[in-house]
């Protein structure tokens, strides 16, 4: 027979819970993958147009995450390498972003404005920022607010991951790792 203190916790946290609660598609869940054997471990490797961030472990293996990618003409290519890496951190659109849709980001114009780190910032729950030439491209990887965004090209040029999966890839991925996004 179930108690009515069981009865009242089980009624809060079913309204705690949103209706239709978002489940990332399997495909996109961490998992251990075959890769080419002649990618270095320790490197992480994009393919945008499969939505898929792998990082090496090991000669011919990788760990595979989903990942939503830069819209058309807003995405990054090419080499990098992990410049930093920040928990919670804090964010700023570019002003590029800006300029495209001042709507959207219209308590940011004028002002020096920075949002700071939490589970409201775009940014997530983590951030490894990537460098060319010793210098920030202002392209990261990073968790998101929208994880419906997994598996799709709409962000404004960024690498989004689930924040649980951009938690476990932060521990792994050390400062100078190099990034390769084809």
């Amino acid at each position: 027979m179930i108690s009515r203190r069981s009865f009242v916790a089980a009624a809060a946290a079913s309204f705690a819970l949103p209706a239709h609660a978002f489940e990332v598609d399997p495909i996109f869940r961490p998992q251990t993958v075959g890769i080419k054997k002649d990618l270095e471990p320790g490197q992480l490797l994009i393919l945008p147009r499969a939505h898929f961030l792998y990082f090496v472990t090991a000669p011919g293996e990788a760990r595979r995450y989903g990942v939503g990618v830069g819209k058309a003409g807003l995405e990054f290519t090419g080499t990098a390498k992990i410049g930093a890496k920040k928990k919670w951190p804090t964010w700023r659109p570019t002003n590029e972003m800006i300029e495209r849709d001042p709507h959207l980001y219209g308590k940011f114009i004028d002002n020096d404005y920075v949002q700071p780190g939490g589970p409201g910032n775009p940014l997530g729950a983590r951030a490894l920022y990537l460098f060319q030439n010793g210098r920030d491209t202002f392209f990261r990887i990073h968790g998101t607010t929208s994880p419906r965004s997994i598996g799709r090209s709409v962000s404004n040029g960024c690498i989004r991951m689930i924040n649980d999966h951009v938690e476990d890839l932060y521990e792994r991925v050390p400062v100078g790792a190099t990034v390769t996004v084809l």
